[in-house]
Protein backbone atom coordinates (compact mmCIF):
# COMPACT_ATOMS: atom_id res chain seq x y z
CA UNK A 1 0.00 0.00 0.00
CA UNK A 2 0.98 4.29 -0.91
CA UNK A 3 1.38 6.33 1.83
CA UNK A 4 -1.80 8.49 2.57
CA UNK A 5 -2.70 10.43 -0.01
CA UNK A 6 -4.86 13.63 -0.78
CA UNK A 7 -6.99 13.17 -4.18
CA UNK A 8 -9.31 16.49 -6.24
CA UNK A 9 -12.47 15.16 -6.52
CA UNK A 10 -13.87 15.14 -10.28
CA UNK A 11 -16.37 18.24 -9.97
CA UNK A 12 -18.41 19.09 -13.42
CA UNK A 13 -17.69 22.41 -14.87
CA UNK A 14 -15.01 22.81 -12.59
CA UNK A 15 -12.37 20.30 -12.58
CA UNK A 16 -10.79 21.21 -15.85
CA UNK A 17 -6.97 21.24 -16.09
CA UNK A 18 -6.07 24.59 -14.63
CA UNK A 19 -8.01 23.74 -11.42
CA UNK A 20 -6.05 20.42 -11.19
CA UNK A 21 -2.42 21.79 -11.62
CA UNK A 22 -3.42 24.47 -9.13
CA UNK A 23 -4.24 21.84 -6.17
CA UNK A 24 -1.68 19.61 -7.55
CA UNK A 25 1.08 22.28 -6.64
CA UNK A 26 -0.69 22.96 -3.16
CA UNK A 27 -0.94 19.82 -2.07
CA UNK A 28 -2.97 16.70 -4.20
CA UNK A 29 -1.30 13.96 -4.86
CA UNK A 30 -4.27 12.68 -7.48
CA UNK A 31 -6.46 14.62 -9.43
CA UNK A 32 -9.31 13.73 -11.76
CA UNK A 33 -10.99 14.87 -14.59
CA UNK A 34 -15.14 15.84 -14.63
CA UNK A 35 -17.22 13.16 -15.73
CA UNK A 36 -16.91 12.22 -19.50
CA UNK A 37 -19.45 9.82 -21.18
CA UNK A 38 -17.89 7.35 -23.17
CA UNK A 39 -19.75 7.19 -25.98
CA UNK A 40 -19.01 10.56 -26.69
CA UNK A 41 -15.36 9.60 -26.24
CA UNK A 42 -15.74 7.02 -29.01
CA UNK A 43 -17.85 9.53 -31.37
CA UNK A 44 -14.67 11.86 -30.80
CA UNK A 45 -17.73 14.96 -29.41
CA UNK A 46 -15.23 17.51 -28.99
CA UNK A 47 -17.21 19.27 -25.84
CA UNK A 48 -16.52 15.29 -24.45
CA UNK A 49 -12.75 15.04 -25.61
CA UNK A 50 -12.20 18.61 -23.87
CA UNK A 51 -12.94 17.09 -20.43
CA UNK A 52 -11.01 14.18 -20.82
CA UNK A 53 -7.74 15.90 -22.52
CA UNK A 54 -4.49 16.05 -20.06
CA UNK A 55 -2.55 19.46 -20.70
CA UNK A 56 0.76 18.66 -18.48
CA UNK A 57 2.20 16.05 -16.35
CA UNK A 58 -0.51 16.92 -12.92
CA UNK A 59 -1.05 13.06 -11.81
CA UNK A 60 -4.89 12.60 -13.12
CA UNK A 61 -7.44 9.89 -13.47
CA UNK A 62 -10.28 9.86 -16.34
CA UNK A 63 -13.09 9.89 -15.40
CA UNK A 64 -15.83 7.79 -17.12
CA UNK A 65 -19.55 7.31 -17.25
CA UNK A 66 -19.99 4.44 -19.10
CA UNK A 67 -23.03 1.49 -18.77
CA UNK A 68 -22.42 -0.74 -21.32
CA UNK A 69 -18.99 -2.53 -22.61
CA UNK A 70 -19.11 -2.22 -26.23
CA UNK A 71 -18.68 1.71 -26.44
CA UNK A 72 -16.10 1.44 -23.16
CA UNK A 73 -13.95 -1.62 -24.80
CA UNK A 74 -13.94 0.55 -27.84
CA UNK A 75 -12.52 3.48 -26.38
CA UNK A 76 -10.10 2.03 -24.12
CA UNK A 77 -8.53 -0.06 -26.92
CA UNK A 78 -7.54 2.19 -28.50
CA UNK A 79 -6.70 5.10 -26.10
CA UNK A 80 -2.95 6.48 -25.89
CA UNK A 81 -1.96 7.45 -22.29
CA UNK A 82 0.49 10.63 -22.00
CA UNK A 83 2.49 11.97 -19.06
CA UNK A 84 -0.22 12.42 -16.39
CA UNK A 85 -2.17 10.06 -16.82
CA UNK A 86 -2.71 7.42 -13.83
CA UNK A 87 -5.74 5.24 -15.23
CA UNK A 88 -9.69 5.03 -15.29
CA UNK A 89 -12.19 6.15 -12.70
CA UNK A 90 -15.62 4.61 -13.28
CA UNK A 91 -18.41 6.96 -12.02
CA UNK A 92 -20.78 4.88 -9.84
CA UNK A 93 -22.06 7.70 -7.91
CA UNK A 94 -23.88 10.36 -10.01
CA UNK A 95 -26.91 11.15 -8.25
CA UNK A 96 -28.49 13.16 -11.57
CA UNK A 97 -32.13 11.60 -12.12
CA UNK A 98 -31.32 11.44 -15.73
CA UNK A 99 -27.82 9.43 -15.47
CA UNK A 100 -30.17 7.52 -12.67
CA UNK A 101 -32.73 6.33 -15.26
CA UNK A 102 -30.31 5.20 -17.51
CA UNK A 103 -29.16 2.59 -15.12
CA UNK A 104 -25.61 4.34 -14.93
CA UNK A 105 -23.79 6.53 -12.06
CA UNK A 106 -24.98 5.30 -9.14
CA UNK A 107 -27.64 3.19 -10.65
CA UNK A 108 -24.59 0.76 -11.01
CA UNK A 109 -24.33 0.09 -7.21
CA UNK A 110 -26.47 -2.38 -7.31
CA UNK A 111 -25.73 -3.67 -11.16
CA UNK A 112 -22.36 -5.35 -9.25
CA UNK A 113 -22.28 -8.03 -12.56
CA UNK A 114 -22.32 -5.40 -15.06
CA UNK A 115 -20.03 -2.81 -13.38
CA UNK A 116 -17.68 -5.91 -12.83
CA UNK A 117 -17.79 -6.40 -16.87
CA UNK A 118 -16.88 -2.76 -16.89
CA UNK A 119 -13.91 -2.90 -14.44
CA UNK A 120 -12.77 -5.78 -16.81
CA UNK A 121 -12.56 -3.98 -19.84
CA UNK A 122 -9.84 -1.50 -18.53
CA UNK A 123 -7.84 -4.51 -16.19
CA UNK A 124 -7.98 -6.07 -19.86
CA UNK A 125 -5.77 -3.38 -21.48
CA UNK A 126 -3.68 -3.00 -18.33
CA UNK A 127 -4.93 0.50 -17.23
CA UNK A 128 -5.35 1.16 -13.93
CA UNK A 129 -8.63 1.32 -12.47
CA UNK A 130 -10.63 3.07 -9.97
CA UNK A 131 -14.19 3.37 -8.77
CA UNK A 132 -15.68 6.16 -7.51
CA UNK A 133 -19.20 4.83 -5.19
CA UNK A 134 -21.73 5.87 -3.02
CA UNK A 135 -23.53 4.14 -0.50
CA UNK A 136 -26.58 3.26 -2.53
CA UNK A 137 -29.29 5.34 -4.21
CA UNK A 138 -31.32 5.40 -1.35
CA UNK A 139 -31.47 4.59 2.28
CA UNK A 140 -32.82 1.05 1.43
CA UNK A 141 -29.75 0.24 -0.66
CA UNK A 142 -27.73 1.51 2.27
CA UNK A 143 -29.35 0.02 4.91
CA UNK A 144 -28.32 -3.84 2.96
CA UNK A 145 -24.75 -2.55 2.23
CA UNK A 146 -24.83 -2.53 -1.65
CA UNK A 147 -22.25 -1.25 -1.37
CA UNK A 148 -20.05 -3.50 0.43
CA UNK A 149 -21.12 -5.91 -2.13
CA UNK A 150 -19.17 -3.64 -4.88
CA UNK A 151 -16.44 -3.46 -3.27
CA UNK A 152 -16.60 -7.06 -2.42
CA UNK A 153 -16.97 -7.90 -6.16
CA UNK A 154 -14.76 -5.36 -8.37
CA UNK A 155 -11.65 -6.18 -9.52
CA UNK A 156 -10.76 -2.57 -9.15
CA UNK A 157 -7.64 -1.31 -7.71
CA UNK A 158 -8.79 1.59 -5.83
CA UNK A 159 -12.38 2.31 -4.42
CA UNK A 160 -13.44 6.17 -3.08
CA UNK A 161 -15.99 6.18 -1.21
CA UNK A 162 -18.78 8.75 -1.17
CA UNK A 163 -20.38 8.50 2.11
CA UNK A 164 -23.87 9.29 1.54
CA UNK A 165 -27.10 7.88 -0.55
CA UNK A 166 -27.63 9.62 -4.08
CA UNK A 167 -31.04 10.39 -2.66
CA UNK A 168 -29.10 12.86 0.04
CA UNK A 169 -28.64 16.47 -0.76
CA UNK A 170 -25.22 17.84 -0.55
CA UNK A 171 -25.49 19.49 2.63
CA UNK A 172 -26.50 16.26 3.98
CA UNK A 173 -24.32 14.89 6.72
CA UNK A 174 -22.19 11.98 5.66
CA UNK A 175 -21.91 8.83 7.20
CA UNK A 176 -18.24 8.16 8.13
CA UNK A 177 -19.53 4.82 10.16
CA UNK A 178 -19.35 3.03 6.78
CA UNK A 179 -15.45 3.52 6.31
CA UNK A 180 -14.07 0.70 8.64
CA UNK A 181 -16.25 -1.88 7.45
CA UNK A 182 -15.21 -0.74 3.81
CA UNK A 183 -11.44 -0.86 4.50
CA UNK A 184 -11.61 -4.23 5.74
CA UNK A 185 -13.17 -5.39 2.35
CA UNK A 186 -10.97 -3.38 0.66
CA UNK A 187 -7.96 -4.51 2.17
CA UNK A 188 -8.98 -8.20 2.02
CA UNK A 189 -8.49 -7.95 -2.19
CA UNK A 190 -5.31 -5.42 -1.83
CA UNK A 191 -7.04 -2.54 -2.93
CA UNK A 192 -7.07 1.05 -1.37
CA UNK A 193 -10.19 2.92 0.28
CA UNK A 194 -10.60 6.78 -0.44
CA UNK A 195 -12.48 8.79 1.69
CA UNK A 196 -14.90 11.25 0.34
CA UNK A 197 -17.47 13.46 2.04
CA UNK A 198 -17.49 16.97 3.61
CA UNK A 199 -13.70 16.26 4.47
CA UNK A 200 -12.95 19.66 5.27
CA UNK A 201 -10.68 19.95 8.47
CA UNK A 202 -8.28 18.70 10.78
CA UNK A 203 -10.61 16.95 13.04
CA UNK A 204 -12.73 15.49 10.42
CA UNK A 205 -9.54 14.64 8.69
CA UNK A 206 -8.02 12.78 11.72
CA UNK A 207 -11.46 10.97 12.53
CA UNK A 208 -11.69 8.90 8.95
CA UNK A 209 -7.73 8.92 9.43
CA UNK A 210 -7.99 6.86 12.10
CA UNK A 211 -10.81 4.40 10.50
CA UNK A 212 -7.72 2.96 8.20
CA UNK A 213 -8.80 4.83 5.15
CA UNK A 214 -5.61 5.33 2.09
CA UNK A 215 -6.65 8.95 1.73
CA UNK A 216 -9.25 11.36 1.48
CA UNK A 217 -10.72 12.99 -1.63
CA UNK A 218 -11.48 16.67 -1.32
CA UNK A 219 -14.48 18.26 -4.15
CA UNK A 220 -16.16 21.62 -3.00
CA UNK A 221 -13.83 23.18 -0.48
CA UNK A 222 -11.12 22.53 -2.99
CA UNK A 223 -13.22 24.70 -5.18
CA UNK A 224 -13.07 28.14 -2.43
CA UNK A 225 -9.54 27.16 -0.91
CA UNK A 226 -7.46 25.19 -3.65
CA UNK A 227 -4.61 25.05 -1.14
CA UNK A 228 -6.73 22.97 1.15
CA UNK A 229 -4.78 19.60 0.67
CA UNK A 230 -1.47 21.88 2.23
CA UNK A 231 -3.56 23.21 5.02
CA UNK A 232 -4.72 20.09 6.20
CA UNK A 233 -1.14 18.59 6.40
CA UNK A 234 0.45 21.38 8.10
CA UNK A 235 1.77 23.49 5.79
CA UNK A 236 1.15 27.30 5.66
CA UNK A 237 -1.22 29.46 3.93
CA UNK A 238 -0.13 31.09 0.34
CA UNK A 239 -3.08 33.62 0.18
CA UNK A 240 -6.03 33.98 -1.97
CA UNK A 241 -4.16 36.62 -3.82
CA UNK A 242 -1.54 34.62 -4.79
CA UNK A 243 -3.56 31.40 -5.61
CA UNK A 244 -5.88 33.65 -7.72
CA UNK A 245 -3.00 34.45 -9.94
CA UNK A 246 -1.97 31.50 -9.90
CA UNK A 247 -4.85 30.24 -10.88
CA UNK A 248 -5.21 32.58 -14.07
CA UNK A 249 -1.91 32.28 -15.75
CA UNK A 250 -2.52 28.33 -15.31
CA UNK A 251 -6.00 29.24 -17.00
CA UNK A 252 -4.62 30.97 -20.04
CA UNK A 253 -1.83 28.57 -20.30
CA UNK A 254 -4.43 25.88 -20.84
CA UNK A 255 -7.03 28.47 -22.81
CA UNK A 256 -9.56 27.55 -19.86
CA UNK A 257 -13.15 28.16 -20.95
CA UNK A 258 -14.51 31.25 -19.28
CA UNK A 259 -17.36 29.07 -17.83
CA UNK A 260 -14.48 27.30 -15.74
CA UNK A 261 -13.15 31.08 -15.18
CA UNK A 262 -16.25 32.53 -13.94
CA UNK A 263 -17.48 29.19 -11.58
CA UNK A 264 -14.08 29.46 -9.85
CA UNK A 265 -13.71 32.91 -9.31
CA UNK A 266 -17.38 32.90 -8.44
CA UNK A 267 -16.19 31.11 -4.94
CA UNK A 268 -13.61 33.24 -3.93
Amino acid sequence: MSSFRFMLAPMEDYSDAALRTLCFRHGADLTFTEMARVEGLVRRNKPTMAKAQLHDDTPTQIQLLAGIEGPLEKFVSTFKPTVGFRGFNLNFSCPSKDVLAQGRGAAMIKRTSKAQKLVSIIKKYNFPVSVKLRLGTNSYEKMHKVYLNNINALDADLFIVHAKTAMQRSDDPSDYSVFPECVDAAKKKGAELIANGSIDNKETLNKVRAMGVNGVMIGRSAVTCPEIFNLLQGKPSVGVNALKHEYLDLANKFSSPIKYRENIQRNW
